[in-house]
């Protein structure tokens, strides 16, 4: 992590995970933004009077890893990538941090509205257990066959506005892998604003137009399937890759 990220970071004052449950929004609308990481640092100048950063045990730049599941062909990315509007996500996540993993389920609708369910498990699942099925079926009322297609890991910052309930999260050094293929992603920069409904007056959504900087609809989880995968369909998605190339040249 570049120093000055971290210097800028421990002017912000802290929240703790426990405070920070207030404003879980569980039930959310997500707004994503994409910049270099050379962007991000006169954004965090702008905003450290606004936030308050979240830490644990002095940490303020946690480490996340995730191992994404999906259908033998590909039903959860194919949905994405042919703009179905009710769409779902299946992962495992581990806060390496605080050394908890859940699993995890989210849910979009064609409201444009994200719902995300999770229950604890002990550590990450390349079979899932009966339990891990079973939550997935009542929480789908789908059978999928899943299998691992996806391992994902990235640093994230996570800010929580002082005023208003709307949270920001900002990952960093994303990498992407599945057998021995990997894909890094080191200046590129995913901000999501999470927020009940979408506000234009937050903070953050205004140092990132003052950037020309608009909302720019992404997945971590389709980037780096087109990274990895050659026999995927990605026509939808080549113009985020060209952008993510040039964000990161």
């Amino acid at each position: 992590m570049p120093q000055n990220i971290q210097k800028i970071m421990s002017r912000f004052s802290s929240i703790s995970l426990d405070e920070m449950n207030s404003v879980a929004l569980m039930k959310r609308t997500d707004t994503k933004f994409v910049i270099n990481r050379k962007q991000l640092v006169s954004i965090l100048h702008s905003i450290e009077q606004e936030y308050r950063v979240l830490e644990i045990n002095t940490d303020r730049v946690m480490s996340y890893s995730s191992l994404y599941f999906d259908t033998v062909d590909n039903k959860f990315y194919n949905d994405h990538h042919n703009g179905k509007n009710n769409r779902t996500k299946i992962r495992q996540r581990k806060y390496v941090e605080s050394n908890l993993c859940f699993l995890e389920i989210k849910q979009k609708n064609g409201k444009g509205e994200t719902n995300k369910t999770r229950i604890p498990v002990k550590d990450f699942e390349l079979n899932l257990s009966k339990s891990s099925e079973a939550f997935i079926a009542e929480t789908t009322n789908e059978d999928f066959n899943l299998e691992p297609s996806l391992w994902n890991g990235f640093n994230r910052i996570t800010l929580v506005n002082l005023k208003s309930k709307e949270r920001v999260t900002i990952d960093l050094n994303l990498s992407f892998k599945i057998n021995e293929t990997e894909k890094n992603y080191n200046d590129l920069v995913v901000v999501e604003v999470k927020q009940e409904r979408f506000n234009r007056n937050s903070a953050i959504v205004k140092a990132l137009k003052s950037l020309r900087q608009h909302p720019y609809s992404i997945s971590k989880y389709c980037i780096g399937m087109i990274s990895l995968y050659n026999d995927v369909k990605y026509n939808v998605f080549k113009k985020k890759l060209i952008k993510i190339n040039n964000i990161t040249a």
